[in-house]
């Protein structure tokens, strides 16, 4: 048997539509989802799930090592956006905010944070993706400026 690299890398995904319009409409969400994890899959990552809202998307991808996130993240904004543009859904052109959220987790933690990129409807019935966001930040100790985050027009306030 040959030595080899073995890796067990789960990385969980968010990014948001340009301007947080609410374009990916329920009646594209498919399409679109399935050409995303298709980039993710021929970068040779494992695509476990995307989903969102129409102002933002979740993925949960097992990590290639070779690939770095940033890369990855660019690759899916800019082939989905050529994607949708020729698709010619909108007036105008589809851009996604500069800028992403990468978060990690173990084996032991995919049930639960696939469950919640699963059920993104139901949580945004009780937070907006402000909210959503921050609290992931803030849940992995992340240090931000709220002037570097995604462009936020005002929301209001959901309970939590």
């Amino acid at each position: 048997m040959k030595p080899g690299a073995f890796t067990q890398l789960y990385t969980h995904l968010v990014f948001a539509v340009k301007y947080r319009e609410r374009l990916l409409r329920e009646e594209i969400q498919d399409e679109v989802y399935s050409y995303i994890s298709g980039i993710v899959t021929n970068r040779k990552h494992k695509s476990i799930i995307i989903n969102g809202m129409p102002d933002h998307i979740h993925l949960l991808i097992g990590l290639n090592p070779n690939d770095k996130i940033s890369d990855i993240v660019g690759c899916v904004k800019r082939d989905s956006s050529s994607f949708i543009n020729q698709k010619g859904w909108f007036r105008g052109k589809f851009h996604w905010q500069d800028g992403y959220g990468a978060f990690s987790y173990g084996r032991s933690q995919l049930d639960k944070i696939y469950k919640y990129i699963a059920n993104q409807e139901v949580h945004h019935q009780r937070r907006t993706f402000r909210q959503e966001y921050t609290e992931l930040l803030k849940k992995f100790e992340i240090v931000y400026d709220e002037k570097y985050l995604f462009d936020f027009f005002d929301e209001p306030e959901l309970s939590k």
